[in-house]
C-alpha cells in the first residue's frame, strides 16, 4: 500500500510569492475585476450605479478613492465584493500596487 505523505504544512500549502512590481491593468486588474466585480458592475448591470467595465470608468472610480476604499473595505465604504469575503491578499495587493502607480491603463 503506498500513500502520499508531506512533512510539513509548506509542503502541503505552498505559499506563492505576490507579485507587484510589474501589474497593469490588462494583465492582472482586468482579470480580478471579470472575475469578481462585473457580475454586479457590468456595462449592462450597473448596480448602485456603479460600472466598473470599462477602463475610463474603473479610473474615474480609482480618482474619485472609491474604488480602493470600496475593495479594501476601508471604514465609511460600502465593502466589496458585496455580501462576499474579501478579495484574496494577493489580489488586493496587486489593485493596491496598480493604484498606487498611477493606475495606468497597460
Amino acid at each position: 500500500m503506498s500513500y502520499c505523505a508531506y512533512e510539513s504544512e509548506e509542503e502541503l500549502f505552498p505559499q506563492m510569492e505576490c507579485e507587484t512590481a510589474s501589474v497593469s491593468y490588462s494583465k492582472d486588474i482586468l482579470m480580478i475585476l471579470e472575475n469578481n466585480c462585473y457580475i454586479c458592475h457590468a456595462s449592462h448591470v450597473q448596480l448602485g450605479g456603479i460600472v466598473l467595465e470599462g477602463y475610463d470608468n474603473l479610473k474615474r472610480l480609482v480618482d474619485s478613492g472609491f474604488f480602493i476604499g470600496a475593495v479594501t473595505r476601508l471604514p465609511g465604504f460600502s465593502p466589496m465584493p458585496k455580501g462576499q469575503p474579501p478579495l484574496p491578499d494577493c489580489q488586493m495587493e496587486k489593485i493596491k500596487a496598480w493604484v498606487q502607480n498611477g493606475a495606468l491603463n497597460n
